[in-house]
């Protein structure tokens, strides 16, 4: 049998075709997670959190975070001493959404919040941090490390 141009066109296109076939079959067992299983209905809620975190930004400084061996400290500006905080503290674990953890948060008195470190994994977080004083809401997203 003699290899013609017919032959090589016939191997290219069945060598096409294979590896065609081998990247369907990879892409469909990638494993593929979402931010949110309910991404879409988050978006619509977004511009609360935008105005959440205008009002954040007119404050006296930042939440400052901060955390040793057993605890994480939150402690809120000076605005609100002997205020009442009720909010959502989120752990958000980009890595893993098994490793998130949701919070009540309720201050009252000297604005400081701690929450013990046990179950949190040594990890890079995201802390969404979301309170209402005063009938104002607040929001303000941070980096924190446990590693």
């Amino acid at each position: 049998m003699k290899f013609n141009w017919g032959w090589g066109i016939a191997l290219f296109y069945s060598g096409f075709v294979v590896l065609i076939l081998g990247l369907v079959i990879g892409s469909n067992k990638q494993e593929v997670d979402l931010v949110s299983n309910d991404y879409y209905g988050e978006e619509l809620a977004y511009q609360k959190v935008i105005e959440s975190s205008k009002n954040q930004a007119g404050l006296s400084k930042p939440v400052e975070i901060h955390a040793n061996a057993d605890s994480v400290f939150l402690h809120f500006p000076a605005e609100f001493q002997n205020k009442v905080l009720k909010g959502k503290l989120v752990f958000y674990a980009p890595s893993n959404p098994k490793w998130d953890h949701d919070i009540a948060i309720a201050v009252g008195g000297d604005a400081n919040f701690a929450v013990s470190r046990k179950g949190l994994q040594h990890t890079k977080f995201v802390l969404k941090i979301n309170w209402t004083a005063d009938g104002r809401e607040y929001y303000q997203e941070s980096d924190l490390s446990l590693l």
